[in-house]
């Protein structure tokens, strides 16, 4: 997403280096990490983290912000979720199939175009990356750990008050009674994700980390 705001702080470099050295031994050409978890958990940070200490081994990767890939666009998704209820919020919301093609042209070192969401316009812009070359492909968002073709799996917890402060430490959208709602209906979707990943983190509780 770009102009969103990223705080990296000692705890995000010390997961970074937990996410590495677990990986360490694993590591092929094409290795996917998918990070999961509540809405303002530090998924983008974390994997900015990753990235960044991965630059220093001499390992190429880039980052893909699931975000980017809603099927309806940010000025138009409040509307949206409103007309078909809050069931309607979850992982169905994304664009798996555009998701999935962009994961293929990481595989296959082709140029990839992918959706770039400005949160400054919440208009959803587009960037043209190259694969080639790239050897980690570092996936976050919400609903990431269900990514079939994930290496590995990371799960950032946070409770449903802590993401309530996150959003309005943020500053990414308005806390309505409505936003609320959603905010609930994501905790719920994203916890029934949590089974299955390989490592958890919770940041709150200074870098509790588990293999689930």
């Amino acid at each position: 997403m770009l102009n969103d705001k990223l705080t990296v702080t000692p705890k995000h470099e010390q997961a970074a280096d937990v996410v590495i050295e677990f990986m360490a031994e694993k590591l092929k050409p094409k290795y996917i990490i998918a990070i999961g978890g509540e809405v303002g958990s530090g998924k983008s940070t974390l994997a900015f983290a990753i990235a960044h200490k991965l630059k220093k081994q001499g390992v190429r990767s880039k980052i893909m912000d699931l975000d980017d890939f809603y099927k309806v666009s940010p000025l138009e998704r409040k509307e949206w979720r409103r007309t078909n209820g809050i069931d309607s919020v979850g992982p169905n919301e994304y664009d798996w199939g555009r998701i999935i093609h962009v994961i293929n042209d990481f595989y296959e070192n082709n140029i990839a175009v992918m959706p770039c969401v400005d949160l400054i316009t919440d208009y959803v812009d587009e960037v043209k990356t190259n694969f080639n070359g790239v050897d980690v492909a570092i996936i976050n968002g919400l609903y990431a750990t269900k990514i079939e073709q994930a290496d590995l799996r990371v799960f950032i917890e946070l409770t449903y008050d802590e993401t309530r402060e996150a959003q309005l430490f943020g500053d990414k959208e308005e806390i309505t009674a409505f936003r609320k709602k959603i905010l609930e209906r994501e905790h719920q979707m994203v916890q029934a994700l949590k089974v299955g990943s390989d490592l958890f983190f919770d940041f709150d509780a200074t870098l509790d980390k588990y293999h689930l």
